[in-house]
């Protein structure tokens, strides 16, 4: 809907910055640097409104904050093309028309520049007014401009220049008519004020955090109004004229649709109420500053000489020794005031620091600290865990990430947590709660990880313990199963052999022959589960051992050992890491090839068993792969899998051999 109203907008824009090109060209070599700029003015000025218009009015074609915007964009640059347009039809009458109601029309023409900002902050952000009564602010706006711009031009007396000598086209007021005309300007200003109320009143009813961010957005646009007045006191205090104003209403004029264009399209940018209270500041800072130089130029002109160095040197020196300490006070009775957030929630964490170093509270109470004090139930505190990307809470349970905001905590370079937003709290104001945060979050962290190590201590030495009594289970019952009851059975046959050994009845040769056979499977049964408990092979070294167990495989072993002469502990650890990952690799992985690579450097001994098998292997409670890591674990190593499904599986344990 309102979007053709601001493209007839634009339309109309382009044609009035057209004219005034015109007229500059017309002009020629006789334009001064003057009619140059002011056209310069316009134009530059003009574009920002005009183009960020465009773009809210076909991003939300509902609202008609983009044409009010546009409006504003249209004024910037109408009153300066006009100006130029009618000194260049002056200058070369015959080139360029110029009807006789332009001048009457011109003198009026400055309030163009302030109804449209005040329609704009009326109906911003969603195109409504503040409620029915507030239609005869905005139809008074209109109205007092239409009644205004004729009226002006209707004043008997002479135009200023360069219309001095321009007719009056639209005739004359009569004297007792002149009170009213000039009671319009002061009803425009009350109209101003009520406009800014407005927004204040829709700032106080507003119940949705996105709305007040919104306004706040567009308040800190407007801060340029009194920035305008501070420079013009400062180009009356220093130049004698209030040229200076000029560059406040640049800003004013730049900042106005950037401002309006972030809150309706990327609200949550930056941190506006840090920009809020930060302008505030400084805007109170500068006020004292040319106050306190007024003051010392006024009294240090009556003692020294009016415009005396002396005295501006004084003033220079008051103010830097006065306002160095006096700004930074200020800037924290300005954020108490203006951004107690902020505030609030750097002293709850400062104060939990606090109270965590005198042992009064426990530093995990961090996210409910920082909870209370956004007001924010939704905000989580993650912490990351070392060699491991994923996040958990202060108990340590797994934390995904909403789809929100993340912000990372970090500390020495290196990322050990993060805040993860709920509703409220900018990213900038998040970044500052993760920077005061973070020594609390690192003594967390370790705690969690001291925790969790020994929970682990714990459970490795359950399963170590239930493996041992697995394993005695296992050769008790092998033992009995297999060489005792032949020795048992040898016994009874020598017994037999003993008792009819004088009668001749039994083949004592056969006898013997079938108990020293008993005795031989008995003693191979018996090096069969000493070698479950330690591998004979390893007698010659790991090298050996190691070697005589890959050449016993189905499938082809690449082999790269150099591991020396180590511990016998430490081999046999070893011996075991192979013997299961290659175990596996044929069994489970159907593996085609492995390789093995056993190095030793320095004090550490490294074993890499890779195959090209299936993979998706894991360390699954009482799995042979959690066994050996507990193993490996007990003999001061780490152990480490790698099996991606469809490609491979790597297993690297890593044991130190020191001598």
């Amino acid at each position: 809907m309102y979007k053709r109203w601001a493209l007839l907008v634009a339309v109309v824009t382009v044609i009035a910055l057209a004219a005034g090109g015109l007229g500059l060209v017309t002009m020629c070599g006789e334009a001064s640097f003057a009619d140059v700029s002011w056209y310069a003015f316009g134009l530059v000025l003009s574009l920002p409104s005009l183009g960020l218009g465009l773009a809210i009015a076909a991003r939300e074609p509902a609202n008609p904050t983009g044409v009010l915007l546009a409006l504003v964009g249209l004024a910037v640059a109408f009153i300066p093309s006009l100006e130029t347009y009618t000194a260049a039809a002056r200058l070369r009458p015959a080139a360029l028309p110029l009807p006789d109601v332009v001048a009457p029309l011109s003198q009026g023409l400055w309030m163009l520049w302030y109804v449209p900002v005040a329609l704009l902050v009326l109906f911003f952000p969603d195109g409504r007014l503040p409620g029915p009564r507030w239609r005869w602010v905005a139809g008074g706006l209109v109205a007092d401009v239409v009644l205004f711009v004729p009226l002006a031009g209707m004043n008997p007396a002479a135009y200023p220049a360069p219309g001095r000598d321009a007719p009056h086209a639209l005739g004359t007021l009569p004297g007792w008519a002149a009170p009213l005309v000039a009671a319009l300007p002061l009803v425009l200003m009350a109209l101003l004020a009520a406009s800014a109320a407005a927004m204040v009143l829709k700032y106080r009813r507003a119940d949705d955090p996105v709305r007040r961010a919104r306004l706040k957005w567009l308040a800190v646009a407007g801060l340029w109004l009194p920035v305008t007045l501070l420079l013009c006191w400062a180009g009356y205090l220093f130049a004698g004229k209030p040229d200076l104003a000029l560059a406040g209403l640049f800003g004013l004029f730049v900042t106005l649709p950037v401002g309006t264009s972030i809150a309706l399209l990327r609200h949550d940018l930056y941190d506006i109420d840090k920009a809020i209270s930060t302008a505030v500041t400084y805007g109170l800072v500068t006020a004292a500053l040319l106050g306190v130089y007024t003051a010392v130029v006024a009294v240090g002109g009556l003692l020294a000489g009016r415009g005396g160095s002396a005295a501006a040197a004084a003033a220079t020196a008051v103010c830097a020794a006065v306002l160095t300490p006096v700004r930074v006070r200020l800037q924290r009775a300005v954020d108490r005031r203006m951004y107690p957030r902020r505030r609030a929630v750097l002293e709850a964490v400062e104060e939990l620091r606090r109270r965590t170093h005198a042992g009064e509270a426990e530093p995990e109470q961090l996210e409910s600290v920082l909870r209370d004090a956004l007001r924010d139930p939704g905000l989580r505190v993650a912490y990351r865990l070392p060699g491991t990307n994923a996040l958990v809470d202060a108990r340590g349970h797994s934390l995904t990430p909403p789809g929100g905001q993340i912000t990372p905590i970090t500390l020495s370079g290196q990322e050990i947590g993060a805040l993860l937003r709920g509703e409220v709290g900018s990213p900038q104001l998040l970044r500052e709660i993760a920077a005061a945060a973070a020594l609390l979050v690192e003594v967390v962290r370790l705690r969690i990880e001291l925790a969790e190590a020994l929970r682990e201590v714990e459970s490795s030495r359950g399963r170590l313990l239930a493996a041992g009594y697995r394993e005695r289970r296992r050769l008790e019952r092998d033992l009995h199963d297999g060489a005792q009851q032949r020795l048992v059975a040898l016994g009874m046959s020598l017994r037999l052999a003993q008792r009819h050994l004088g009668d001749g009845s039994v083949d004592l040769d056969g006898l013997l022959d079938q108990s020293v056979a008993e005795l031989g499977t008995a003693v191979a049964e018996l090096r069969a589960i000493a070698h479950g408990l330690r591998p004979s092979s390893l007698d010659d070294g790991l090298d050996v051992a190691v070697r005589t167990l890959a050449g016993s495989l189905p499938c082809p072993v690449s082999l790269e050992i150099d591991a020396g002469v180590v511990a016998d502990d430490v081999a046999t650890t070893a011996y075991y890491v192979v013997s299961e990952a290659v175990t596996n690799a044929v069994k489970h992985a159907g593996a085609c090839g492995i390789q093995l690579r056993i190095i030793r450097e320095d004090d550490l001994l490294t074993i890499q068993i890779s195959d090209d098998g299936r993979g998706g292997a894991g360390m699954r409670r009482g799995s042979g792969l959690s066994g050996l890591s507990d193993r490996v674990a007990a003999a001061g190593g780490s152990l480490h899998l790698n099996s991606p499904a469809g490609r491979g599986t790597t297993i690297r344990a890593v044991l130190p051999c020191a001598s």
